[in-house]
């Protein structure tokens, strides 16, 4: 019987495996891209470092609005060969994923949100506050839209995330270095077109309308050393993507379930599949039309659940609207993108990560700590003579002159 069960887990995988294999390049008439199938090595995270003139791209959430373990939601890590790292949305359960990248926090500090659904922006507060206790001494630097009304933009949404968070910020005030607490918001247009929202070190964000539930999502392309990303977030295919994307490097835009997955696998019915998935979603179909029109070097379709069995389904129709080269995006996905190659590996992940160090090495804690009322003080149970032990131990092995905290006696 455990024979039986195994046999048919590594069935499954392999299955799984060369699916992907098969979907990325399927139909691949670009040399520039090359194929998976020919390369024995994966990416090892905290181990490579990028050539000056190249681009890394790390899938860090791929899935649909509701995360599971196979995949997260919405968000994608940017790479460049200059040292800068840039976030696109922080959905729902990305925020472990990027984590198993071995980056320290201090350059994971520029997060571009495209529109504020939970499943783009879910795990703001694991990046924000997790950064912070994983000792990032940066401010975190956020770019994101403003909304029809006021109460619907961006500034909205982090006045109240930081309202929402009073409590674990004063908990942690006095306690650890608190620079990475701090929040700066640039909050842009979502009208503009093609306007630029970033300029620094030679990177160039620019921002332009997306089409999605209400008014307020964009996409953005990002430029650096003639190498062009773009990326959707959520939208209904529109003229915008078509003008500001075209001919860019590494497209990557949603790719919804199709409506048959929705119905059989969620359950729809067809009067909510459809509008769903061809109206508020870009659709398999459409995504090729889409991706036939703006020619990238490798397309990349994100945002629905990529298995043994949906995947087929997804890749049949984009593939009869679209030929080009083709990824089917999973979870640690990693595209490394140059002007002569694009690779396409997965990532070798480590589930025992812990938070790598500062970079810019940590400080002592600032800020004035509030203490406990009297009525909470007197319900301490002291085990001083413990608490001694572990004090001196530590001073004695680390030479250290650490004192004894108040109440120890």
């Amino acid at each position: 019987m455990k024979k039986g069960l195994l046999a048919g887990i590594g069935i499954g995988i392999v299955l799984t495996l060369a699916t992907l294999v098969f979907l990325a390049f399927s139909n691949n008439s670009d040399s520039s891209v090359e194929n998976i199938a020919n390369k024995e090595d994966v990416y090892y995270p905290g181990t490579e470092e990028l050539a000056p003139d190249e681009m890394r791209v790390v899938a860090l959430g791929t899935g649909m609005p509701n995360a599971r373990p196979k995949q997260a939601a919405a968000c994608w890590l940017v790479e460049l060969g200059n040292g800068d790292k840039f976030l696109f949305d922080i959905g729902t359960g990305s925020a472990e994923r990027l984590s198993a990248q071995k980056i320290p926090m201090d350059y994971i500090d520029k997060l571009f949100i495209g529109h504020l659904h939970s499943d783009h922006v879910g795990d703001f507060d694991a990046l924000w506050i997790g950064g912070l206790i994983a000792n990032r001494v940066t401010p975190l630097r956020v770019w994101g839209p403003t909304g029809a009304d006021p109460s619907l933009g961006t500034q909205h949404y982090i006045d109240n995330i930081k309202e929402a968070y009073k409590w674990d910020i004063a908990g942690r005030t006095g306690n650890v270095d608190m620079r990475g607490a701090e929040i700066q918001l640039t909050e842009f247009d979502y009208k503009g077109e093609n306007e630029i929202i970033y300029n620094e070190n030679g990177v160039v964000v620019r921002s332009f309308p997306a089409i999605h539930s209400i008014d307020g999502s964009v996409s953005f392309t990002l430029e650096w050393n003639g190498l062009k990303f773009a990326y959707s977030s959520d939208t209904y295919p529109n003229k915008w993507w078509m003008e500001y994307a075209t001919d860019c490097d590494i497209a990557i835009h949603e790719c919804f379930a199709s409506p048959k997955t929705m119905i059989e696998k969620q359950k729809f019915t067809p009067g909510e599949a459809l509008p769903v998935a061809t109206q508020i979603h870009t659709s398999p179909r459409q995504y090729g039309k889409v991706m036939s029109a703006v020619k990238p070097r490798l397309a990349v379709g994100y945002h629905f659940f990529n298995d043994f069995d949906t995947a087929p389904l997804v890749f049949e129709e984009v593939r009869q609207t679209y030929s080009g080269p083709l990824s089917l995006a999973v979870d640690y996905m990693v595209y490394n993108v140059t002007k002569d190659d694009i690779t396409v590996r997965m990532s070798a992940i480590d589930e025992d990560i812990w938070p790598s160090p500062s970079a810019l090495g940590k400080k002592p804690a600032i800020g004035e700590r509030i203490i406990f009322t009297d009525f909470i003080m007197e319900g301490r149970v002291n085990y001083s003579d413990i608490i001694k032990k572990y004090y001196d131990d530590i001073n004695e092995e680390y030479n250290s002159t650490v004192p004894y905290p108040a109440g120890v006696e």
